[in-house]
């Protein structure tokens, strides 16, 4: 008997609630009325974020000819989103950075692979235009948060789910529906609803292995399917359901891409995942 997406997620356990000064922080950004002293003022309560906002704000990267000290500087340089990203980024951390054995992936990999996905959906953005940069960070650094919880229920039906992919040429996102009813993606979009995030970053995460189903924002849902599917390609953090992975063509339409560009991206990964700064930001 198949479980309900209801039954496994009414009780999120393995998932707790965001810090209070993650929260704070996502309300403040999202505020047009919100000043630098605002966001100095939350973030100063957290010792470890107030030191992580300021080494990127002091990282090559950016370059800045003076030593910046103060999170109001720091705010001011990176602006509200970055500081948003960051201290959703260091929120999640620990949660990614667990094994997750259903998916074939050790300690660390999962946050190797949601990270470098971050990475890869910004470049894209860029490179398509796309003004939302530090939301596409955001939704391909959480779009497979729902692994977290669904490892627990692949352990118990691995064999069932191996069974179909080989007997009837399944991916593995097919396999985990027909056997749980249910993928991870929309586990990790309930999640994502239990943290109160944005509807189109819930969609994100949702249909990210399906992005012509988005209907808020189908562009940024096809930037983190193209940034999923190239660094699953590279092989980084690649699990048991990496094995299969096809990449939608209409995502690659809307947003512009062909072959050549592909390709292209692909090259660039490559460099951009190489270079240490690219983590921290």
């Amino acid at each position: 008997m198949k479980l309900t997406l209801e039954e496994i997620t009414k009780d999120i356990v393995d998932v707790p609630a965001l810090p209070q000064v993650t929260n704070d922080i996502m309300r403040l950004t999202e505020d047009p009325d919100s000043t630098v002293q605002d966001i100095e003022r939350i973030v100063m309560k957290d010792q470890s974020l107030t030191a992580r906002i300021l080494r990127l704000a002091n990282s090559a990267y950016y370059g800045y000819p003076r030593r910046i000290s103060t999170i109001s500087e720091a705010s001011v340089l990176l602006g509200f989103q970055a500081i948003r990203s960051i201290t959703l980024t260091a929120s999640v951390n620990g949660l990614l950075v667990k094994e997750v054995k259903g998916y074939g992936l050790e300690e660390n990999e999962l946050w190797k692979q949601s990270l470098s996905t971050a990475i890869v959906s910004r470049h894209i953005a860029k490179k398509v235009k796309y003004a939302k940069v530090d939301k596409v960070y955001v939704a391909g650094l959480l779009r497979d948060i729902g692994k977290v919880i669904m490892s627990y229920y692949l352990t118990e039906h691995f064999n069932k789910i191996m069974e179909l992919i080989k007997k009837e040429g399944v991916d593995f996102l097919e396999a985990e529906e027909k056997i749980l009813g249910f993928n991870h993606g929309q586990v990790g979009a309930k999640v994502a609803k239990k943290w109160n995030l944005p509807d189109e970053l819930i969609e994100a995460i949702a249909y990210h292995h399906t992005p012509e189903k988005a209907t808020i924002d189908f562009k940024l849902t096809s930037i983190i399917h193209v940034a999923d599917a190239i660094v699953m390609t590279m092989g980084i953090g690649l699990g048991i359901d990496g094995m299969i992975y096809n990449c939608s063509q209409k995502a690659l339409e809307v947003l512009g891409i062909d072959s050549n560009m592909l390709e292209q991206l692909i090259s660039e990964t490559a460099d951009l995942l190489c270079d240490e700064d690219a983590f921290h930001i």
